[in-house]
């Protein structure tokens, strides 16, 4: 019985601490329970790179003694919650592969912050998650050791970069995970797998100890089966790091709280740039769906314009590129894991870099390395690089205009996750192009580092015949996750259903 009822998609986080505090099961039991369930099911969906079977079940040993002995009003929320990690995060002791073979054999020598911050909480990791190589991609196909399918259907993608954090939660696997969002990577997935999804603000969420890919734009964040729940991991792993000096120092003590009087409050801004042709009319469908309710639950709803919206995707893929190319530039074959095969002694250095790279290093990867060294270069520096940026400031200054405070702006902007569904596996792994507007929603809120929340808008069955899920996404001002939080749960649990 105890397993039956933990894999069930109403099965939460609350439900799960009610159960320890009421002794329904021990966090020993509750743990073993997941890994047995998860080794079964990850078979056939591939959302692991590796299971931390022997120190999870060590650790959930230590939470029960730690549980008999403690007052439960004293413990974490997050009190022996099982979670998984994606595989760019830090776990000292583990391996961290980025889903590059260049990575392979790479074990981590420290904790990255949000690790640090998950285990003074007492949560237990369950495994590291499947990504996009280095983070880079939109359907987790680009990785270097395996498949991730969507657990609605297995010949369709999760969505990227963090499809193996998505999946966890979506099939019952995790009752949260961590993943990054450096273009949509938290709320893409999220959207694909009908889970919800958070992407922080830049500097809420330290990223110490992250893989970096774009470090103007990356961001860690949780997905879990409701708001509620994501807020309360947001909590845990949000706040200044001494370690990140891009982190600020705010206040997120009142961040999970809800009340829905303040949600009522709240005035939304639909883009008309969000709806543009190419989008699926189901997509479309679905989230002017949620509006409706919105509208017909009283909310003040505002049409909005965010002009520079059509230049976003342009943008991005000069800006992540050239940073890509100088953070993985230390990736070189002879710091962290060299990949086997090549004879460091047999090879001059040069050949040896080329052939450690080449070999280790996929080809989404390179192809955007060479972007970004490209754009960097002195020839075309000022043509690509620089005016992007200019564009950039552009994309934000949009947002503050209709962000104003008053009469005139609102206070948060809904809009949709994707222009598709999720997609057939194969399908658009030979289109870059193709591939990269799969982000075209998600990628401002990157360019402009605010905080925006993804969440299912209805159950699939309802809106579309092959019972896929569709996401819409609230995107807040700068720091105000709460605003998002608060109105997503709202939706969640009052509108909804």
């Amino acid at each position: 019985m105890i397993a039956i009822k933990m894999f069930t998609r109403n099965f939460t986080i609350k439900d799960y601490r009610q159960g320890l505090v009421g002794k329904k099961f021990s966090v020993a039991e509750a743990i073993g329970v997941f890994f047995d369930f998860l080794k079964k099911e990850d078979d056939k969906l591939g959302a692991f790179l590796a299971v931390l079977e022997g120190d999870g079940k060590e650790k959930a040993k230590e939470l029960d003694k730690k549980l008999s002995q403690t007052n439960p009003e004293e413990l974490s929320p997050l009190f022996g919650v099982p979670m998984a990690i994606k595989d760019n995060v830090l776990i000292s002791g583990f391996g961290t592969t980025a889903a590059s073979k260049i990575l392979e054999d790479y074990v981590a020598s420290y904790d990255a912050t949000v690790i640090r911050k998950l285990k003074g909480a007492d949560v237990v990791f369950l495994g590291k998650t499947n990504l996009d190589e280095f983070a880079m991609g939109a359907s987790t196909e680009y990785s270097a050791f395996k498949q991730t399918r969507n657990p609605y259907d297995l010949s369709r993608v999760p969505g990227g970069s963090s499809g193996g954090s998505a999946v966890a939660v979506a099939a019952n696997m995790a009752l949260g995970a961590l993943g990054s969002d450096t273009g949509g990577s938290i709320r893409q997935p999220a959207g694909f797998c009908g889970v919800v999804g958070l992407k922080p603000t830049y500097g809420a969420v330290s990223r110490y100890g992250v893989i970096a890919l774009a470090s103007s734009l990356d961001q860690v964040g949780p997905f879990a089966k409701t708001v509620a729940d994501a807020a309360l991991i947001f909590r845990t792993i949000a706040g200044q790091d001494k370690f990140d000096a891009t982190s600020a120092d705010v206040d997120w003590i009142a961040v999970d709280e809800y009340r829905p009087e303040e949600a009522k409050k709240l005035k939304i801004g639909v883009p008309k740039e969000y709806f543009i042709e190419g989008i699926e009319p189901e997509v479309k469908k679905a989230v002017l769906g949620a509006i409706d309710k919105f509208k017909k639950d009283g909310f003040e709803i505002k049409e909005i314009s965010l002009p520079h919206t059509k230049y976003a995707v342009s943008c991005y893929y000069i800006i992540l590129p050239a940073e890509a190319s100088a953070n993985l530039a230390r990736y070189d074959g002879i710091r962290y894991s060299p990949v086997a095969g090549i004879d460091k002694e047999k090879t001059s250095l040069w050949d040896y870099y080329l052939k450690q790279r080449s070999k280790g290093i996929g080809d989404e990867p390179t192809r955007r390395i060479l972007l970004g060294t490209f754009v960097l270069s002195s020839g075309y520096y000022d043509a690509y690089y620089a005016k992007a940026q200019k564009v950039r400031r552009l994309i934000l200054e949009d947002f503050e205009k209709v962000f104003e405070k008053g009469d005139r702006g609102v206070d948060v902007i809904l809009a949709p996750v994707s222009p598709t569904k999720a997609f057939a596996i194969g399908s658009k792994s030979d289109d870059p192009l193709s591939m990269y507007l799969a982000d075209i929603f998600t990628i401002p809120a990157n360019l402009a580092g605010l905080c925006a929340l993804s969440l299912p808008a209805a159950d699939p069955k309802t809106f579309n015949k092959e019972n896929l899920p569709v996401n819409f996404q609230i995107i807040g001002r700068h720091f105000e996750e709460r605003n998002i939080l608060g109105l997503g749960r709202y939706f969640e649990e009052e509108l909804r259903s």
